[in-house]
């Protein structure tokens, strides 16, 4: 795991090998083991290395192909390495290195662009190709990690992270407003957008190819729920466990020590499971837990450590988050909300203590249905089929607002779904998980900053995943959607950031693009059936999971946000959002933002997700706005 960046020199004069270097300093924390760079007439390269496989020099980067013809940069994993290295030596290459890196220049050299089908694992990587003058880059199909890049009048550059493309002179940093509304709809930003109108994210399983004549990107794999497997429920359970013992057993291989994250969950007990077969010694677990129990799964975590005699570790939040909030929030380059960014900083906190790379459960739940979202969307999708779409339209929105006038949670729940109901299937799936209602945000929002939007809305987004969908049913159409927003948005580049925060790697065995490609084979009453969510997965683990934790309700890594506002995070928030008048006051209106935060306060409403991603937003620009314009005034 690393950190790249570089800058085009073939219409702009970016800058030297000093630029590259203070551009690696930013994302020291994603490779502190060693750093290099590369420049020529055409282009500059910049690496940050954390040694996993081969910890010699050998592995150090910028790395060049033997005739010296092509330099790479490259972040992450290849878990097929060895076997495209096995093939590439009985044709005739040698290699001097045993890293996955010199693999990737091999296989391009023989096989070009069409490399890319042929590697397994979590990457980003720039290639520059002396002789065609062409910078190749490349973004895993899940989009594990990261690729930004700044596209300007001539100008090019990219990192891992945009801190590094700020590093550059002269980087322009006007918002992207439409990416604010953005985030206050999702808590993360969709790519390819950032937060900043000139810089943008490569997709996930997309490549790029920068030359004299400009910049050319093409999507090289797509996730299909076309075809739809005829195998029984069994038959699917056993090769879904055959699937994810390779999987795990890949994510294993490792020159540095290696554990794994371990909520209690289904998805990350199952893999515990699989690594503690798979392991002679012991499996480092570690788990993070809270004071308040309706939030704390340490013990669920215990139950499964015990059963599999692991070395665990646990860590609980002690009412200490207002401290190091500032600090975690500045490792992300744009705003970013899911309040699950605080313990999968401390878990990856304690994780980095005993290891180097950490083993996830994530994914399981977006290719198995295992959200309690796909319950309500299944529960609404039921009632929309009992009334006619004449009614939903012309009555409902009237009664939701009757329904928002009474002053009862329930009413408010009435109002939410009566809401979803006047609309279609994909736009009640966008209602139902927005995380600010139109309401609130037109409540919210100054009118020169919702003129200068337009038409634009948040849920086109949704819509444009859900139509390009090739499912058989509105399951595969929302798990498709889900695939590529909310997981590459928001779970992805948490674990990424925070993981990196404290330079731990992390693998997910489930996020193998196979068991991608498996899961979305499998007929979708497989994987959710009369309100059973992850199906097949809980089938599959049944062996490895007590029943009374299989079937629980799932917690994910939930925060107590409504008592933190109240409590330990009202004076961090109450200086960010209600004393300042710039930032999030620039645009939201300033009475509104303290008539939440007292509804908040004397508890007659909960706000605590709105008041979080204002906090979040305003924090990110107080790091990346206002001590930039500080520096430079």
């Amino acid at each position: 795991m690393c950190g790249i960046a570089g800058f085009s020199l073939m219409h702009y004069a970016e800058g030297d090998s000093a630029t590259l270097q203070k551009m690696g300093e930013t994302i020291l924390h994603r490779g502190p083991d060693a750093g290099g760079v590369y420049i020529d007439d055409h282009i500059g390269l910049c690496h940050r290395r954390l040694s996993i496989i081969d910890l010699s020099e050998a592995g150090n980067q910028p790395m060049y192909s033997a005739d010296g013809n092509l330099v790479i940069v490259f972040n992450g994993e290849i878990y097929n390495f060895l076997e495209l290295r096995e093939e590439l030596v009985a044709q005739g290459v040698q290699f001097h290195s045993h890293t996955d890196t010199e693999v990737i220049l091999a296989l391009y050299e023989k096989e070009g662009v069409n490399c890319l089908e042929r590697l397994n694992g979590m990457f980003a990587f720039a290639l520059w190709d002396k002789r065609k003058q062409s910078l190749f880059i490349a973004r895993d199909r899940m989009g594990k990690k990261p690729l930004y890049y700044f596209s300007k009048d001539g100008r090019f550059a990219f990192a891992s992270e945009i801190k590094a493309i700020l590093a550059l002179d002269e980087i322009p940093k006007k918002i992207r407003l439409d990416a604010v509304y953005d985030f206050f709809a999702y808590q993360y930003i969709p790519d390819p957008k950032s937060i900043f109108e000139d810089i943008h994210k490569l997709p996930p399983a997309h490549y790029m190819l920068v030359t004299q004549e400009g910049i050319d990107i093409r999507e090289y794999w797509d996730l299909s729920f076309k075809h739809t497997s005829d195998k029984s429920l069994a038959d699917n359970k056993q090769a879904l466990l055959n699937l994810l013992n390779d999987t795990t057993r890949q994510r294993m291989i490792s020159d540095v020590p290696l554990g794994a994250f371990l909520s209690g969950g289904v998805d990350s007990s199952g893999i515990v499971a699989i690594m503690a077969q798979n392991s002679e010694k012991p499996v480092k677990t570690c788990t993070i837990g809270f004071d308040d129990e309706k939030f704390n799964e340490a013990e669920f975590a215990k139950e499964i450590a015990e059963k599999y005699h692991t070395e665990h570790h646990e860590f609980t939040v002690h009412q200490n988050v207002a401290e190091r909030l500032e600090h975690i929030a500045g490792f992300f380059d744009e705003p970013f909300a899911d309040p699950s960014l605080v313990p999968t900083f401390f878990v990856s906190e304690l994780a980095r203590k005993e290891v180097t790379v950490a083993i996830a459960g994530d994914g399981g739940d977006e290719m198995f249905a295992g959200y309690e979202k796909y319950t309500t969307d299944d529960i609404e999708n039921r009632l929309r089929e009992k009334f006619p779409q004449s009614i939903r339209k012309s009555l409902f929105p009237s009664l939701a607002k009757v329904a928002g006038m009474l002053p009862f949670r329930a009413a408010q729940r009435g109002k939410s779904l009566l809401t979803s109901l006047s609309h279609s299937p994909a736009m009640g799936f966008y209602i139902t998980n927005s995380q600010m209602t139109d309401e609130t945000w037109n409540q919210l929002v100054k009118p020169e900053i919702s003129k200068a939007l337009g038409s634009y809305h948040p849920s086109q987004i949704t819509l444009e995943k859900y139509a390009k969908a090739d499912g058989p049913d509105h399951l595969s159409k929302i798990l498709y959607t889900d695939v590529k927003t909310y997981l590459t948005g928001g779970i992805l580049v948490k674990v990424d950031r925070m993981s990196m925060a404290n330079t731990l790697e992390v693998r997910a065995p489930l996020l193998d693009y196979k068991v991608a490609e498996f899961a979305a084979s499998l007929p979708s009453e497989q994987k959710f059936k009369d309100g059973v969510k992850k199906r097949i997965l809980k089938e599959a683990f049944t062996s490895f999971i007590p029943e009374s934790l299989l079937h629980r309700k799932k917690m994910g890594f939930s925060v107590p946000l409504a008592e933190w506002f109240r409590g330990e995070l009202q004076s961090l928030a109450h200086e960010a959002l209600i004393d300042s008048n710039a930032g999030i006051a620039e645009i939201f209106k300033k009475e509104e933002i303290t008539k939440i935060w007292h509804l908040h306060q004397t508890k007659k409403q909960d706000y605590s997700t709105i008041l979080w991603s204002m906090l979040m937003f305003q924090l990110w620009w107080k790091r990346y706005v206002s001590e930039h314009m500080d520096s430079q005034g």
